[in-house]
């Protein structure tokens, strides 16, 4: 009984003590540091700046034809553009890219209500005539045809034409050289800062090329978050631009040729990474 009893007590002793350990927790009011966080750091941002020419040019063209029935209208319209788009083949489909859509419409009788205004009596015995609309849309991936290829869609006589966008697409080779750049600039960011407060760098502890290492709440108390919206790699980079171009002039007569001039806008670039040292005093 005795011995019953002073394993009780052990028991009642140990067991608040147990409590009070299961659960500890210290949480930091930053929220949970990343493991390169675990010494002192320096994070440095590198940023990048520079204009490239635009290198690709698009625009549509629209061509019309109005009949008294739906395949005729699709015919008329096919023929207007029939010698257009033999034209464009002869252009390399990998520098200027050509799409062809078709679209058709019923033109109904039309009635005035009592405010005076023209309405169409849409019922399928009120059809007058069809429609067809062809879009052409180019996409001229080598900027050195862009003038011809313009040249040779208006002079084909379309309905309409919608402005010259212009966009700029970098290759590979200038992805990689800004992404170098942003990096050294990173480095050199972070080397003046150490010698000004004092101390000097350590080893690299982390290299983000998206740069959203350095913008995280972990570094910035109370900072929104910048995950999506701020600086995109640069694989994913197109920025775009338009110039106006003036209303499509009637073709010109047989024998002439049309001329234009399209200038591409210089198109900016950004760049950043961001580069984490440990700090020596």
């Amino acid at each position: 009984m005795r011995m019953l009893l002073g394993l009780t007590l052990v028991l009642a002793v140990a067991a608040p003590a147990a409590a009070q350990t299961v659960g500890v927790i210290n949480p930091s009011p930053y929220g949970a540091a990343p493991w390169w966080m675990r010494e002192p750091i320096i994070a440095s941002l590198g940023t990048v700046h520079t204009q490239i020419r635009a290198n690709r040019g698009s625009f549509e063209a629209a061509f019309q034809a109005v009949e008294p029935s739906a395949p005729d209208a699709t015919k008329a319209a096919a023929a207007k553009v029939r010698a257009l788009t033999d034209a464009l083949r002869a252009f390399d489909h990998d520098k200027v890219r050509v799409a062809t859509t078709y679209s058709t419409r019923p033109l109904y009788e039309q009635y005035r209500d009592k405010d005076g205004n023209r309405v169409d009596n849409e019922r399928p015995d009120k059809i007058e005539r069809y429609e067809t609309s062809v879009e052409v849309t180019l996409d001229v991936r080598d900027l050195g045809l862009l003038e011809k290829v313009y040249a040779t869609v208006i002079s084909a006589g379309p309905s309409s034409a919608r402005p010259v966008y212009f966009s700029l697409m970098p290759d590979n080779a200038t992805n990689t050289e800004l992404s170098r750049l942003a990096v050294a600039d990173a480095a050199a960011r972070a080397r003046l800062a150490a010698e000004s407060a004092g101390a000097r760098l350590g080893p690299v502890k982390l290299i983000d090329p998206t740069g959203r290492a350095c913008q995280t709440d972990v570094l910035v108390a109370g900072a929104p978050r910048s995950f999506g919206t701020g600086n995109q790699p640069m694989s994913e980079v197109v920025v775009t631009g338009a110039r106006v171009a003036p209303p499509p002039p009637a073709p010109p007569p047989p024998g002439e040729s049309l001329q234009v001039t399209l200038e591409p806008p210089l198109e900016d670039l950004t760049e950043t990474a961001c580069v984490v040292y440990a700090l020596a005093g």
